[in-house]
């Protein structure tokens, strides 16, 4: 903060174990991320490569070290391990993770079905290596899947190991706890959270009104995924009542 103000929310400072903002870089050139951590990097807690775009970016080695030099985790996209998976090479994931020194993985199942046992084990065992967190939900809008079955797939890969569970909404924030026009389902959100600790959930929620609703249910510290690089001063802006949407969350009435 550049200046105090009075009737502000207490954030958690870094390194956070909630109030997460986890960022998804799709492709941002080595510059670029110098570029954005110079800015954006206080309020940036973790960074996801999204979906396979790791395989295809030149360079990769060294963005990671910069990610790496800036203290932020980096973790590679899950559809990445489900195309590893639906190939039979489990295997070569795990050793790919440990080559490029990465010490976070997702584990998701919304492109693939595989018997959720089955998907807790890949868990079970990769949090004996790295920190996993692990996506609910579906990327087919037309799958929707009933709040009691969000809560025990959640509650098992917690078990399993899982640091974070995250839930699904995609880049887009159009699917899973959302309706195709982003609209959250706010009956679902509510039920998960009287079974789910909100801590150990991180909300997909790439648009500002998904943000706001999240906000003013779990407050400023409430873990958000999927913001967009451009998005990460803007969100903390939201967070601490600084944009109109927020401005009164925190004032005394």
């Amino acid at each position: 903060m550049n200046y105090d103000l009075p009737q502000m929310p207490v954030r958690t400072s870094k390194p956070r174990k909630d109030g997460l903002t986890m960022v998804m870089d799709k492709g941002l050139s080595n510059q670029e991320v110098i570029n954005f951590l110079s800015i954006s990097g206080p309020y940036v807690d973790i960074v996801k490569l999204g979906f396979g775009t790791s395989m295809v970016t030149p360079n990769l080695k060294e963005k990671l070290k910069i990610y790496a030099d800036a203290n932020i985790p980096v973790y590679l996209g899950g559809t990445l391990f489900e195309a590893f998976l639906i190939r039979n090479k489990f295997d070569e994931y795990l050793s790919m993770i440990k080559d490029f020194g990465l010490n976070h993985v997702e584990v998701s199942d919304g492109s693939i079905s595989i018997p959720h046992s089955e998907k807790c084990g890949y868990i079970e065992k990769l949090a004996k290596e790295v920190t996993v967190l692990s996506e609910v939900g579906s990327k087919d809008a037309a799958h929707i899947i009933p709040p009691y079955k969000w809560i025990e797939l959640m509650r098992a890969e917690l078990e399993a190991g899982s640091e974070y569970v995250i839930a699904e909404a995609r880049e887009a924030g159009n699917v899973g706890i959302y309706r195709s026009s982003g609209e959250v389902r706010e009956g679902l959100v509510q039920e998960i959270l009287t079974q789910i600790p909100g801590e150990k959930i991180i909300w997909e929620a790439p648009q500002k009104a998904q943000q706001v609703y999240f906000m003013e249910l779990c407050g400023c510290n409430v873990n958000l995924g999927n913001i967009a690089p451009n998005e990460v001063i803007p969100l903390e802006a939201t967070r601490v009542g600084l944009r109109g949407d927020t401005f009164m969350f925190y004032l005394d009435k």
